[in-house]
């Protein structure tokens, strides 16, 4: 009996675990696609986030690009005013006007070499900025030359700057613009020299200054008012001569004096 119990058993688990284990495999691979099908939806969720993040920035982008580009060359930036900075000598009206073909242009296509064109008239003009202002404004800033002296022509007075530009041709030496003596003219060596100690010396010195002469570059002498000389020597270490002499002429007043002698600045001397 205990055998033949055992053999049905064995018969039935035999007729039973084909049928479940289909069934489990069956759920196994139902199982697996709906993994998959998850890993799918996962991968490419996170796929599309990023193409969306991109087409977002990029879109954003050329947006911005457009909106620029549009505002930068429409009418609204095209230029409408001129403002000048720094002209004293120069009539800032004749400036602005010599940009009258200019005007209506957007600011981000003016040409510097417009620019250059509009200015190059004035010959006061040293060196000069620009900067434009949206919506319409542009500014310059302007550095006129600054005088030395006047040189006798012969056939008048010439207000020059270091260069040798001329200025002015006023009638009478203005005040404290020393009458400049040198060979050879604004193109010497000597006149040069000459520019290059005047404009060394201090506003309260510079204004006693009534003459500078240079017969050679390694001649200067100036003239102050009242009669006192400098002998000055070349224009090398100006800014140290011209220290040296300010002191000198305040412990030594050119009043007391007929000359000083700063040509050796460690050294100087006075009579």
């Amino acid at each position: 009996m205990i055998d033949v119990d055992a053999d049905a058993d064995g018969d039935e688990a035999a007729s039973v675990d084909p049928r479940a284990s289909r069934r489990a495999l069956r759920a196994a691979a139902r199982d697996r696609r709906r993994y998959e099908r998850q890993e799918v939806r996962r991968f490419t969720t996170r796929s599309r986030r990023r193409r969306i993040t991109w087409a977002v920035v990029v879109g954003s982008i050329v947006a911005l690009v457009s909106v620029v580009a549009v505002g930068a060359y429409s009418p609204l930036m095209a230029l409408r005013e001129v403002r000048v900075e720094g002209a004293e000598r120069v009539p800032a009206a004749e400036v602005q006007a010599a940009f009258a073909e200019v005007i209506g242009t957007p600011l981000p296509l003016i040409d510097p070499a417009e620019v250059r064109t509009a200015l190059e008239a004035f010959t006061l003009i040293e060196t000069y900025a620009t900067e434009t202002i949206p919506p319409g404004t542009l500014v310059v800033r302007i550095v006129e030359r600054t005088p030395v002296g006047v040189v006798d022509t012969g056939s008048g007075l010439e207000l020059v700057d270091a260069a040798g530009v001329v200025i002015d041709r006023p009638a009478e030496r203005p005040d404290g613009q020393p009458l400049i003596e040198v060979d050879g003219g604004v193109a010497a060596e000597g006149f040069r020299a000459v520019a290059a100690v005047v404009r060394s010396l201090p506003a309260d010195v510079r204004a006693q200054l009534t003459r500078a002469t240079a017969a050679t570059a390694d001649d200067v002498r100036l003239e102050l008012a009242g009669g006192a000389s400098v002998v000055w020597g070349n224009a090398e270490d100006s800014t140290l001569k011209a220290d040296v002499l300010a002191a000198l002429m305040s412990a030594v007043p050119p009043d007391d004096v007929s000359s000083y002698d700063v040509s050796a600045p460690m050294s100087p001397v006075w009579k």
